[in-house]
C-alpha cells in the first residue's frame, strides 16, 4: 500500500459517478466554490449518446451538498450556450470550469473548444441558477485562465497557461504566464510564472484559482509527465507573494496527489487525477480538493493548508 503524501483521499471515494446521472458516460473535472454555506461543484457530464437534449457535445451542471460529500445534481444545464455570436460557432463542449469570487459575483471561467481551437470564455453568476457570458478572454491555444479573488495593485490578475502542440528545443508544451486587466476582459503585461519543474510535471504544468492566505497566494497546480505508458496527470502546489504574485516563493517538489487508486488509473482517459480548483477552510486549516479521475469519476481529497504551505516553502 503507497502512503498518501498531504492529502488524503476520502475513503469511500469516488463520491460522484456517471451512474449518479442518467445516461452519463463520465461525470469530471469540477469547478468548485461555496455558497451559502453549501459546497457547489459544477461537473463536467460527458453523455453516452453524444448529445444531451438535442444538442451535441458534454453539458456542465451544478451539483450541491450540504456536507461537502453527498451532491445533488441538477438536470439542466448551467452554461447554456447563447444562440448568437460568436458563441454559437466556437463554444461546442463547456467542461473543466474554473470558479474565482470577486466581491458578490462567481465568475465562470471556461475552455471553449471546437474547430477555432480551445481558448478562455468569461462568465458570471451570483445565484448558481443563472449564467452570464461575458467574452472570450484568451486565443488558442489556452483554455485554462483563472482568475485571482481580488485586485492587486488596482488590477486584475490572473494566471495562464498557452499551449503549443508541438514542442521545440526552445519551447516545452505548457508553461504558466501571468497577465493583468483593468476589466477583466481586455488582458496585458504578460509575465513568465513557471515552467515545468520536477518529475512529475515534466511536460506541462497548469493552474486552478489562487487561494489568498497570510503567507502568500497558494494554488494547486496539475503537472503532467510522459512515458512509454502515456501521459500522467498529478497535483502539487505553488506559493506566490502576496504583492507581487509574479514571484513564486514557494513550491512542492513531490506531488501532493497522484493517480494510484484503480478508479484514477482507468476510465475514459487513464492515469489521471486532475482538479480545477480548491475549497480553504481557515478555522479547520483544512484544504478539500475535488478532482477527476481518470475523466470518469469525481474524488475528494482533503489535507492540512498550512502543512501544504509549509511543503511549499521548504520544497523550494
Amino acid at each position: 500500500m503507497y502512503e498518501e503524501y498531504i492529502l488524503k483521499r476520502y475513503p469511500d471515494n469516488p463520491i460522484i459517478k456517471p451512474e449518479d446521472f442518467p445516461g452519463a458516460e463520465a461525470i469530471f473535472n469540477c469547478g468548485q466554490t461555496m455558497y451559502q454555506e453549501k459546497t457547489i461543484l459544477l461537473v463536467s457530464v460527458s453523455h453516452r449518446s453524444g448529445h444531451y437534449r438535442g444538442k451535441k457535445g458534454a453539458t456542465t451542471h451544478v451539483a450541491e451538498s450540504r456536507d461537502g460529500i453527498h451532491f445533488k445534481i441538477n438536470s439542466e444545464p448551467f452554461l447554456q450556450i447563447p444562440d448568437d455570436e460568436p458563441y454559437k460557432s466556437v463554444d461546442f463542449h463547456p467542461i473543466d470550469t474554473r470558479i474565482t469570487k470577486i466581491e458578490d459575483t462567481y465568475y465562470v471561467i471556461h475552455p471553449g473548444c471546437g474547430a477555432w481551437g480551445t481558448f478562455g470564455i468569461l462568465g458570471k453568476t451570483n445565484d448558481f441558477k443563472k449564467h452570464e457570458y461575458i467574452e472570450i478572454i484568451s486565443l488558442p491555444d489556452n483554455r485554462v485562465p483563472c482568475l485571482f479573488p481580488e485586485k492587486i495593485n488596482g488590477k486584475y490578475v490572473r494566471v495562464d497557461r498557452p499551449y503549443r502542440v508541438v514542442p521545440n528545443e526552445l519551447h516545452e508544451f505548457g508553461n504558466m504566464w501571468i497577465s493583468s486587466s483593468p476589466d477583466l476582459i481586455h488582458w496585458g503585461c504578460h509575465r513568465p510564472l513557471l515552467k515545468p519543474y520536477t518529475g512529475w510535471g515534466t511536460t506541462k504544468i497548469g493552474p486552478t484559482p489562487p487561494i489568498k492566505t497570510n503567507e502568500g497566494w497558494l494554488m494547486i497546480i496539475h503537472g503532467v509527465s510522459q512515458s512509454a505508458s502515456g501521459f500522467r496527470y498529478a497535483l502539487g502546489a505553488i506559493l506566490m507573494d502576496l504583492e507581487n504574485p509574479v514571484k513564486v516563493i514557494g513550491k512542492t517538489q513531490s506531488f501532493i496527489l497522484a493517480p494510484y487508486e484503480q478508479y484514477e488509473l482507468t476510465g475514459i482517459v487513464a492515469n489521471v487525477v486532475f482538479s480545477c480548483g480548491a475549497i480553504p477552510d481557515f478555522a479547520k486549516d483544512q484544504i478539500r480538493v475535488y478532482y477527476g479521475a481518470a475523466d470518469t469519476c469525481i474524488g475528494l481529497a482533503t489535507g492540512s493548508l498550512s502543512e501544504l504551505i509549509d511543503a511549499c516553502k521548504k520544497e523550494l
